[in-house]
């Protein structure tokens, strides 16, 4: 098993807190019965797709790096 990176241990825990975060957020949307009924939707939306972006975002900062070295 290899090692993860800097970056990528980074991201692991921003994505556990985002997700953690983003679901205790949900469920109480959805426990208050609050809101828009398409607003749940975007958050779990939001939760899934805003780690990826950042994931990828740190990738090809680290390919675009690695490159200039």
């Amino acid at each position: 098993m290899t090692s993860l990176k800097l970056w990528q241990r980074l991201w692991l825990v921003f994505a556990v807190i985002w997700v953690v975060v983003s679901g205790l957020s949900i469920a109480t949307m959805l426990a208050a019965g609050e809101g828009e009924p398409g607003r749940a939707a975007k958050l779990v939306a939001l939760t899934f797709a805003v780690p990826a972006a950042v994931y990828l975002a740190a990738w090809a900062w680290s390919v675009w790096r690695g490159r200039r070295r």
